[in-house]
């Protein structure tokens, strides 16, 4: 069943384009983990069972005590709800009314009308409930469910319903690089999926039996930081009856910069979209160079255009490919329009004969958000090519950098955007996708940050619906004095950021750790949130983890809460000095593959050179002692809370994880204390009044009872659990289920497992 199948398709497209290979597996999350990367599991300290990976019998056939779909889910009159994710699965009887154009059937010496191409008009979402139809749940991203057959007081009998492995783990270059980060969509009867090398696998969401793969063979030289493929989506042709092939698609990007679409019923690719079901995004870039360039989150969809943005590998050059965000037809996969921020109408319809896309503007690496009412897509970009050095950028990428850009998806035009820091030299990305929802009778769109801030804006205009402030008179630095920017706006609304760090909050495993960590703190630079880089070590608080990464916040509508997991630990910086990067040798990608066939290279930041600017990068990520290689600030390290969406005001916060598998040298301490680890992937929260989560490094997966934050159940997973869970419904029974797959950055084991959760049947 595992085994990869032979693939036509796949071979005819790499050998038509062979050097197709390119960047990178999301965001850098090399946050610390403190542990040892062993495949030794332990008893869960919070009444986990030890993992076992062989599936329990189900019964399939047993409708369970009530149908969790049948739920008032559908009141979106609150605060927290008033989207459409309740709204009729489209329609595939042909009637609807962007079928217009349909093709039909010829008749000898009569002109063959030709089907409709995107933008499409408006069409209905898929339903969240029994199914889990987009990465973030429903069409809103709300990581939200309106099942409620498992509740805090079941939970505690919660026992796997079947464990599923993809069989994709690294071989050969690819071992140390595994970051799967990969959360199914469930369609039917179906799970589909995406593998860390983006083979696309189709399972039976009851028993995990498999029913289809596609394995599209992208090399290990496309790895750029990690092997990485958060997801997939789907959309459904209106032209096209059931049956037909390619009536809905599962549409992934790849990290070799590929687009493909393939049959959601049977994992045939759909040939009428690009060159035999794939489109190959290198077109306009420029030179090839594996690793530089790759799509790792899920395209989003809006009335029939994919809008996928890339990852750009960080800290390479300013002559790094461009950041665009182009959209292409579901059906045909032909380009619609491209984004280019710094040249959008010259830009509009793909780069004039022998140009290229802007170079080094700021990108999209994370996943962007659909809203098929207004039409509209949201789009949370990073900041420039170079992070750590700003003065030689243009006035267009200060405008835009780490800002949230709303565009009609039907044109790729912009609406608004709106900027979360200037003047970005801290790598403060926006990596959360923005979530849809009412707030106080207006359609609004909520976006965590890495720095801590989350707003409320207006999804039309952009305006602020929660208050926005200002910090002033911060620190400019003796680098780029009259560049780093003297104010930066702050969300007055609610914050995940923390108190400035003080001497005292050096903290050691030892004495001699602790008094080394303070020595290093007395000799860095550091004045506070945004101390701004220099050649001298420099504190920056909150790294640039989080806060909230691509993880992203999950909304509870019944009980008005925002769920946001985050980590709480400083990264340790210092700029290098051009001719001293030159002497170490430090090379970008590129001079790399022309030096020795290049490669993604090591985590971000830790020696990036930064070709073009007058200073490199060197980063301690989760800055960490020397001596011990634990965490030189107190724990806890990361955390989740519940915040009232309706004042703002924290509700609960706990630390998220414990030290059973994080100790001094990497050696796991085997402690049940609750110490708050770095923390990787979301949650998902139910209307039975549950969060879901995995993320932290002891290899847990919890439930947490959402009013009060209590952990009720955990399971011990056999690899690291840094993906976003779902939960959904067959035959009237509640699943939960979450790909551990490990993450080589967090130092937790690698795996290839898909573990589905459930009540025992009657």
């Amino acid at each position: 069943m595992f085994a990869n199948q032979e693939n036509t398709h796949a071979r005819r497209w790499l050998m038509a384009t062979a050097a197709s290979v390119a960047l990178v597996a999301g965001p850098m999350t090399a946050l610390p983990a403190f542990a040892q990367e062993d495949g030794a599991e332990q008893t869960a300290p919070e009444s986990a069972e030890d993992a076992d990976t062989s599936a329990p019998e189900a019964d399939a056939g047993d409708e369970g005590t009530a149908d969790a779909a049948d739920t008032d889910a559908g009141d979106d009159d609150t605060a927290t709800g008033g989207d459409d994710d309740n709204a009729a699965a489209p329609s595939e009887d042909g009637d609807d009314p962007a079928a217009e154009g349909e093709d039909e059937a010829s008749v000898e010496g009569a002109p063959v009308e030709e089907s409709a191409s995107a933008p499409f008009e408006a069409g209905e979402t898929y339903e969240v409930g029994s199914d889990w139809p987009y990465w973030g749940g429903g069409s809103s991203a709300q990581r939200y469910t309106p099942l409620d057959q498992i509740t805090p007081e079941n939970v505690g009998n919660l026992e796997r319903a079947f464990v599923y492995r993809t069989g994709d783990m690294p071989e050969g270059s690819a071992e140390g690089k595994y970051s799967p980060e990969m959360t199914p969509v469930k369609y039917g009867d179906d799970l589909l999926m995406c593998s860390a090398m983006n083979i696309l696998i189709s399972i039976d969401a009851a028993t995990g039996e498999e029913n289809w793969r596609f394995d599209p063979e992208v090399p290990n030289e496309a790895i750029p930081y990690g092997a990485s493929c958060r997801g997939v989506s789907l959309w459904t042709d209106p032209d096209k009856a059931e049956g037909d092939a390619c009536a809905t698609r599962v549409i992934e990007g790849t990290i070799d910069a590929r687009l493909i679409a393939v049959d959601a019923a049977t994992g045939e690719p759909c040939e009428e979209f690009g060159e035999d079901g794939m489109v190959d995004m290198w077109e306009g870039i420029g030179e090839r160079v594996p690793g530089w360039y790759a799509v790792t989150a899920q395209p989003a969809v809006v009335r029939g255009v994919v809008v996928t943005g890339a990852q750009v590998k960080d800290g390479q050059a300013e002559d790094a490919p461009s950041g665009v965000v182009r959209g292409y037809d579901a059906r045909t996969g032909e380009l619609v329009w491209a984004w280019d921020l710094a040249a959008p109408e010259e830009m509009r319809d793909g780069p004039p004969e022998g140009e290229v896309y802007t170079r080094g503007t700021p990108n999209m690496w994370t996943a962007a958000t659909a809203d098929e009412e207004l039409g509209y897509v949201y789009l949370p970009l990073g900041n420039s090519a170079v992070d750590y050095y700003g003065s030689n950028r243009s006035e267009v990428e200060n405008e835009y950098a780490t800002s949230l850009v709303a565009l009609d998806a039907t044109t790729g035009e912009e609406v608004w955007h709106f900027q979360t820091v200037r003047n970005d030299v801290w790598d403060y990305d926006l990596g959360s996708q923005a979530t849809l929802l009412d707030y106080q009778g207006t359609p609004a769109i909520l976006l965590p940050s890495k720095q801590g801030d989350i707003y409320i804006l207006d999804r039309e205009t952009g305006e602020p619906l929660t208050p926005v402030g200002e910090i002033t008179d911060l620190p400019q630095g003796e680098i780029e004095p009259d560049y780093v920017a003297d104010s930066q706006p702050v969300s007055e609304w609610h914050t995940l950021r923390k108190d400035p760090l003080t001497e005292r909050d050096m903290w050691g495993f030892t004495p001699i750790d602790q008094l080394w960590c303070r020595i290093q703190f007395r000799r860095a630079e550091y004045e506070g949130y945004l101390t701004p880089p220099s050649t001298d070590p420099y504190i920056q608080y909150p790294g640039y983890n989080g806060g909230s990464d691509w993880g992203s916040v999950a909304i509870d509508r019944d009980r008005g809460l925002i769920i946001a997991n985050y980590n709480d630990i400083p990264n340790y910086n210092y700029l290098v000095p051009r001719e001293v990067a030159d002497e170490k040798g430090w090379k970008s990608i590129a001079q790399r593959q022309d030096a020795d066939g290049g490669g993604g290279g090591g985590a971000e930041g830790a020696g990036d050179p930064q070709i073009g600017a007058p200073y490199a990068i060197q980063v301690n990520a989760g800055w960490r002692s020397g001596l011990t290689g634990m965490p030189c600030t107190n724990p806890p390290y990361g955390g989740i809370r519940a915040i009232d969406i309706s004042t703002g005001e924290t509700v609960w916060d706990q630390p998220l994880g414990t030290a059973r598998r994080n100790g001094p040298f990497g050696i796991p301490s085997m402690l049940p204390i609750k110490i708050g680890t770095p923390n990787n992937g979301g949650s998902v929260v139910t209307a039975g009044g549950l969060t879901f989560i995995g993320a932290a490094t002891d290899n847990l997966f919890r439930a947490i009872e959402t009013e009060t934050g209590e952990v009720l159940w955990s399971d011990v997973l056999p690899a690291g659990g840094q993906a976003n869970p779902i939960a959904y419904e067959v035959d009237g029974e509640q699943y939960v289920l979450i790909s551990a797959g490990g993450h080589h950055f967090m130092e937790t084991p690698i795996g290839d497992y898909i573990i589905a959760y459930k009540l025992p049947s009657d």
